[in-house]
């Protein structure tokens, strides 16, 4: 996987394009998302769980997007730098950066690490 694919990734993430987006998935993937109460977050297996959390995030935050995108390609490892930015259905508002750590097997991200700065929730605009 190049650089040029992983922006094409998340420019569908920001389109919401799911079935783009899981076109880029291994059917064994791993994900690990942001939060949750293992060290890990939460742990979803499976491309059809993965892609009913992607789903489930923008269904419960529309506007969700992933800016200031940056992206490291080291043989089967791939590290992407953003800014995720989104409004809650309570009006508050999410803008932090993150880091998302994947790797790769037979050209496929089979696991995804997602990590976010804890920052406090911001009022709505």
């Amino acid at each position: 996987m190049t650089v040029n694919e992983m922006q094409k990734l998340f420019d569908a993430f920001n389109r919401h394009d799911i079935d783009v987006i899981m076109t880029y998935f291994h059917d064994g993937i791993v994900f690990d998302t942001v939060s949750g109460s293992e060290a890990y977050g939460t742990r979803i297996e499976g491309k059809q769980a993965v892609r009913e959390q992607f789903e489930k995030t923008w269904g419960s935050m529309p506007d969700v997007r992933w800016l200031n995108e940056n992206h490291f390609v080291a043989g089967d490892r791939i590290v992407s730098e953003s800014t995720f930015v989104a409004t809650q259905a309570d009006g508050k508002r999410v803008h932090a950066d993150g880091v998302d750590l994947f790797t790769l097997r037979d050209g496929k991200i089979v696991r995804k690490q997602a990590f976010r700065k804890n920052r406090p929730l911001l009022d709505p605009v």
